[in-house]
């Protein structure tokens, strides 16, 4: 048996000798690709564990936004800074990374130009900060709040609970209207008609009244009550206000709310929320000739 194990530790020697790449004087064997895949696997997991520790603890601190910034730079240097210390456990020299810089550099020639963007955008989102996590922003088709920044694209939940993934270049190349951008709320606007002839005084108070019983709505800057236009069936009265809605279904819950107390508080005070309606006025003349032909035939 003892010959057999040393056959097999002599089979296994040799195996972690196997010369995987020679130039000149340079070998790198298979053992020292798995002494490198070794650490920084391990190293990466390490960095795993210490960033997602350090994100929790300074979430509180800074806030998500600035906890998730400082989590993921902290993550690539640890990692640039894993793959410097394996490099040379496999037996490649850390200048390989001129040679590399070449063939990037054809890769980005070759197509891979859309990731290397995206991946470069991720970092100018990262720091310049235009949307942060938490933000409500509106594409051209698209609204919803912003979840994740990652490397290659943002995660927004739409109101309807679909998610999509935009590209990071996209927030750098695009139209994109950010509505929490330096602000945590949102203006909303209830429109209503009321028939001619309706108190506009009255009809201002109640609405006041109503969003002062709201408490979503912010209290500064204050609600306001405005006079649109004469429409066609109705004078148009439109009540502006602010709420702190991170989400477009909240502002649209808010609206809604309105409207139900609205509705009641008119009812209430014999105020006629108008709908279109036409008058139509007959020519008697023409009326009582054409009665003439009927009966004559």
């Amino acid at each position: 048996m003892d010959w057999l194990d040393q056959d097999w530790l002599q089979r296994l020697a040799s195996l972690w000798q196997l010369p995987l790449y020679q130039s000149g004087n340079a070998t790198i064997t298979l053992g020292q690709i798995c002494i490198a895949l070794a650490i920084s696997v391990l190293g990466f997991m390490v960095v795993h564990w210490l960033t997602s520790r350090l994100h929790r603890r300074l979430g509180k601190r800074m806030g998500v936004n600035g906890a998730h910034v400082l989590h993921k730079l902290v993550s690539y240097l640890l990692y640039v800074v894993i793959i410097l210390v394996a490099l040379p456990f496999a037996g490649i020299p850390v200048t390989i990374f001129a040679v590399l810089g070449g063939a990037v550099a054809i890769g980005i020639g070759f197509g891979a130009q859309n990731l290397i963007n995206n991946l470069i955008s991720g970092f100018i989102l990262l720091i310049e900060q235009p949307i942060r996590i938490g933000d409500t922003v509106e594409l051209e088709d698209e609204k919803g709040m912003v979840e994740d920044i990652g490397n290659r694209c943002v995660r927004i939940r739409r109101t309807d609970g679909v998610h999509v993934l935009v590209p990071n270049s996209y927030f750098l190349e695009q139209r994109v209207v950010n509505w929490t951008l330096t602000e945590a709320h949102v203006r909303g606007i209830v429109t209503l008609g009321v028939a001619y002839g309706s108190d506009l005084g009255k009809v201002k108070a109640i609405m006041l009244a109503i969003a002062a019983q709201t408490e979503q709505l912010q209290k500064e800057p204050p609600p306001e009550v405005l006079f649109d236009d004469f429409g066609d069936n109705a004078l148009i009265i439109s009540l502006f206000y602010w709420v702190p809605a991170r989400v477009p279904m909240e502002l649209k819950r808010v609206a809604s709310g309105l409207r139900f107390r609205l509705d009641e508080a008119f009812k209430a005070a014999d105020i006629v929320i108008a709908f279109p309606q036409r008058d139509l006025h007959l020519d008697k003349v023409q009326v009582e000739l054409l009665a003439g032909q009927g009966t004559s035939r």
